[in-house]
Order: structure tokens, then C-alpha cells, then sequence
């Protein structure tokens, strides 16, 4: 059985917080109350609750205060968050709006409003936290398909944190940063319906074998692209074998077709994959890598500055140091 919904009310009004316990508790909802946003806050340090219902004119910290707190929380992010006020100006909703908050209603509150608001909020909260739920699973999924090939454990993580640093290098935002980092945690994750006498043969593949390898970008990609958690990340799972001259696969991208985050982890990957030991080939040094990469760069596979800022990188950190800070 399910355990009910927890909604916590804030607002500094007993009478109000009366009234809107008894609406939600009949509704079988489980109810907390905080008289202002600071005492709301406490309490959600110690429990996360599935709704806030938000006051905004409260002592100590008023409820856009409380909200700009939630919405820039990576924890908190994904708490529905109901404006409940007597400010009915447009302003007061735009702004609203702009902190994140996801509904708005007036007071006096209409009961039929409010039980329809809150139920559509609790369901897609507790269909995000299946998403995250499954998230986690895939992302355990792709750390025991890197276990299965020694050759390339925390192989993903790698390639994650090399293009967080060369998207940093490049002026990409937070959450772009972000993206990429999980990105190469995910993007292997497809090799999970490869073989393990394909994954791990000690020597070139045959080019049946070579076709089964070549199918792990759109298996990880059928995986992830149900996950809404995931959506700006299974670009990266689906394309990080495309090239820039439209020779890669699966799906043959070239030149604007290919966005910028993907070129990232595309060069990050060949890198690691270039740096490292292998089945069939030994680490190579960073001045063999350097020339591979530039030279695949002027054959237009890989974006020539991406491939510069990342070497440059290594041999700022050096090369093998950078290299082993990621284990």
C-alpha cells in the first residue's frame, strides 16, 4: 500500500492553516504545518514533504523568499511548490512564476479548486520520483557494464569529468556542466546488451562483431529516452559515436546536426579510450594521443578547438596525472 502524500502548509494565519489541514486530511493526504517560512525550511531539512503549499506575506521570511530557497536547492528542485495568497496582481504571479513556483491560488481558496490542484501536483511528484528512481538503476546499470571489462572501469566517469572541465573551459552554464558530467556516466550504458565475448575479446574485433558494438548508442538510448530526468543527456547517449563529416553512426549526423555538448564527450571519449589500456592495445602517451586527435580533427571527425582545449588541459595537469585524479 502506498503511503500518503506528505503536503506541508506554510502560513503565519492558524485559521488558514486550519482550514486547509482539514481539506487535505480529508483527502487522506499527511499534513504538516510551519506558522512562517524559516520555521518551513527547518522542516524540510529533516523530511522532504511531496507539495508545499505557500503563504507569502509571513513574518521572518515571506513565501517568494521560502520559493527562490526550494527552486535553487538541487534537493528541493523537484517539490511542487503552490502559491496560496491574497496578493491577486498580475505582477505577484508573474513573479511567482519567475522563482519557479508551480501553481498559484487565491485566497478565499475554493475547495474544489484546491483538492484538483494538489491531487495533479502530488501525481506528477510521485511519477518525477519514479523517473529519479529509475535514473539511479541505470546509472548502477552502467557502472556494472564498466565492471565487466576491466580494461575500462571508471572509464564513464571520466569521460564525464573531462568534459565538465573542457564545457567550463568553453563558457557552458552550470547545468550544461552538469549534463555532460552524467552524460559520461551514461553514455556506455547500451554495452550492457553486448556480449561479453565481443565486450572483452583481447584483439580486433570482426566486423560482425563490430556491428553488435556498434548497436550499444541506440540500446543505451531506447533505456534512457523514457526518463524525463534524462532528457538532455540521452542526446549525448544516442550521438557519441557521430563525427562531424557524417561518418559515425548510428544515425549519421554531421556539422550543425551534431550540438556542441556531444562534440564535447565525443572527443573526451576517444581521448580516454586513446589514454588507456585496452583488450587489444596498450595506453598510449599524450604526445601519440595529441597527434591521433589532431590529425582525426583535420579528416573532420572531431571540432579541432574541443580537441585543443582538452589536450591543453592534460598537459597543464599532466597527462597521466590528470588522468589518474578521476579513479
Amino acid at each position: 500500500m502506498t503511503d500518503p502524500a506528505r503536503i506541508l502548509i506554510v502560513d503565519d494565519e492558524v485559521s488558514n492553516r486550519q482550514f486547509l489541514r482539514q481539506c487535505l486530511k480529508s483527502l487522506g493526504y499527511a499534513v504538516e504545518e510551519a506558522a512562517d517560512g524559516v520555521e518551513a525550511l527547518e522542516r524540510l531539512e529533516k523530511n522532504l514533504p511531496d507539495l508545499v503549499l505557500l503563504d507569502v506575506q509571513m513574518p521572518r521570511m515571506d513565501g517568494f523568499t521560502v520559493c527562490r530557497r526550494l527552486k535553487s536547492d538541487p534537493a528541493t528542485l523537484l517539490i511542487p511548490v503552490v502559491i496560496v495568497t491574497s496578493l491577486d496582481q498580475i505582477p505577484s504571479r508573474i513573479h511567482a512564476k519567475d522563482l519557479g513556483a508551480d501553481d498559484y491560488l487565491c485566497k478565499p481558496i475554493n475547495v474544489a479548486e484546491l483538492e484538483a490542484r494538489v491531487r495533479s501536483l502530488v501525481k506528477l511528484k510521485r511519477h518525477t520520483d519514479e523517473l529519479e528512481h529509475a535514473s539511479r538503476v541505470f546509472e548502477a546499470m552502467a557502472i556494472v557494464v564498466e565492471r565487466r571489462d576491466a580494461y575500462t572501469g571508471h572509464h564513464g566517469k571520466r569521460v564525464g569529468e573531462y568534459a565538465a572541465r573542457v564545457a567550463k573551459a568553453v563558457g557552458l552554464g552550470p547545468d550544461e556542466i552538469d549534463d555532460l558530467r552524467l552524460g559520461g556516466v551514461f553514455h556506455d550504458l547500451g554495452k550492457i546488451a553486448v556480449p561479453d565475448a565481443v565486450l572483452q575479446k583481447p584483439g580486433r574485433l570482426t566486423e560482425t562483431e563490430q556491428e553488435a558494438m556498434r548497436t550499444h548508442p541506440s540500446v543505451g538510448y531506447d533505456l534512457c529516452v523514457p526518463l524525463r530526468t534524462l532528457e538532455r543527456v540521452v542526446p549525448m547517449i544516442r550521438h557519441h559515436h557521430e563525427r562531424l563529416d557524417g561518418s559515425g553512426y548510428p544515425d549519421g549526423l554531421s556539422g550543425a546536426e551534431i550540438s556542441l555538448p556531444i562534440r564535447i564527450i565525443s572527443v573526451c571519449d576517444i581521448f580516454d579510450a586513446l589514454r588507456t589500456k585496452r583488450p587489444y592495445k596498450q595506453a598510449l602517451p599524450l604526445a601519440e594521443t595529441a597527434r591521433i586527435l589532431r590529425e582525426e580533427a583535420a579528416r573532420g571527425w572531431w571540432e579541432a578547438e574541443i580537441v585543443e582545449i582538452l589536450l591543453g588541459l592534460a598537459e597543464k595537469e599532466g597527462g597521466r596525472e590528470m588522468l589518474s585524479t578521476m579513479l
